[in-house]
């Protein structure tokens, strides 16, 4: 019961409805990784829905884009808070490594991020320190196509 409840929170805290007011439609899904058997007997990690999640699973937060106009769309910039009972931990196996911010407003490469400690000092972020990760399309969306980004991270 708790597992769903915390899938449940999870989804309302990244579910993006796909927008309904211009041309780039985009909705955010959540997958958590599980280890299955092969018919060989080996075993293999898979991406499955998110049904039930446990503290320390991985779960894959996938963002898909499409541009559903009749135009290209230039100077696209995707974002996507990392949700707050969840660790940032890489940009998921096949999509792009997204800048980063432990702000929400300021983003950058993780090495050139710093956070500010309880005394006051600044330190080096962290990958826990990541609390929103963004991505920048480098050519314009034509017209009909679509694609995918996505990040891992970790429930706490």
């Amino acid at each position: 019961m708790i597992a769903r409840c915390l899938v449940a929170a999870l989804l309302a805290a990244v579910a993006v409805p796909a927008l309904a007011a211009g041309p780039l439609q985009l909705t955010t899904k959540m997958l958590v990784e599980k280890r299955v058997a092969a018919a060989d007997g080996t075993t293999k990690t898979q991406a499955v829905s998110a049904a039930n999640v446990t503290p320390g699973d991985r779960v894959v937060v996938v963002l898909d884009y499409r541009n559903s106009g009749a135009q290209p769309l230039g100077g696209v910039v995707l974002a996507n808070p990392v949700p707050r009972n969840m660790v940032y931990r890489g940009a998921a196996a096949g999509s792009a490594s997204p800048e980063l911010s432990v702000d929400g407003s300021h983003f950058a490469t993780l090495n050139s991020l710093s956070v500010k400690t309880p005394a006051g000092a600044m330190r080096p972020a962290t990958l826990d320190d990541v609390t929103h990760v963004r991505w920048r399309l480098s050519s314009p969306l034509a017209a009909g196509s679509k694609g995918e980004l996505a990040f891992q991270a970790v429930l706490r």
